[in-house]
């Protein structure tokens, strides 16, 4: 997908987020609540694709090198997304106003890579055969409290699915989404200064999220994560 068609679907979705939050009455979504309504609903409609599919679309790549490309693309991916947003708020600074306003952007920024940090979570528990169980809307729940608490699921915990479906996981989803939401407040910065700050953050945090969660899987399956 090329960056004109990015900016077209995130202006997209900024927009429809915008119409949301005003039926919504906002006092939600100060808090966080609404935003993380949103995203419960997103969840569990994620493509997360199976080993035998993730080979496929990986040129037949496996264990580690899998997870280092699933990773690589991730990173791109939330790269592209900060990237976007920053061009956004720089012409917003260069010609207002605009269609979007800032914290319609910031919310679909959060929520899309959230997504994409999910989903990299959920396929690299398919590359290390760490399987969650339970039904897809349970998975996906486990999956982003997974994502909200910055670690891997042990499917040997039973309270792993219970505790994904809880008041708890709830409010560490809330909190996660949160500092996510502010993280993007880098891509108000003038010019092209947010795009590059956006971009690099996002990246880096992808990063850094994926490899904790990945050396998680590899203890669970008796792995060296230092290997």
């Amino acid at each position: 997908m090329d960056g004109a068609e990015r900016r077209r679907l995130l202006g997209r979705l900024s927009v429809s987020l915008s119409a949301a939050r005003k039926k919504a009455r906002a006092t939600g979504a100060a808090r966080g609540r609404w935003l993380a309504d949103v995203f419960a609903s997103i969840a569990p409609r994620l493509p997360i694709r199976d080993l035998a599919t993730l080979q496929e679309h990986h040129y037949g790549l496996s264990g580690d090198a899998l997870a280092d490309d699933l990773i690589r693309t991730a990173g791109k991916a939330t790269m592209a997304v900060g990237a976007i947003g920053g061009a956004l708020a720089a012409a917003e600074f260069a010609a207002p106003p605009l269609l979007l306003s800032a914290p319609a952007q910031l919310v679909a920024e959060t929520l899309v890579v959230a997504a994409i940090e999910v989903k990299l979570i959920a396929e690299l528990h398919e590359v290390y055969g760490v399987h969650v169980p339970g039904t897809g809307t349970q998975r996906a729940m486990a999956f982003t409290t997974a994502w909200s608490r910055q670690r891997g699921v042990d499917p040997l915990s039973p309270a792993s699915v219970q505790m994904a479906l809880g008041a708890a996981a709830k409010a560490a989803l809330r909190k996660r989404l949160m500092r996510t939401l502010g993280r993007h407040l880098t891509t108000l910065g003038p010019f092209l200064t947010g795009a590059v700050a956006g971009g690099a953050l996002n990246r880096a945090a992808t990063r850094k999220l994926a490899h904790v969660v990945r050396d998680d899987l590899r203890r669970q399956r008796g792995l060296d994560a230092a290997d």
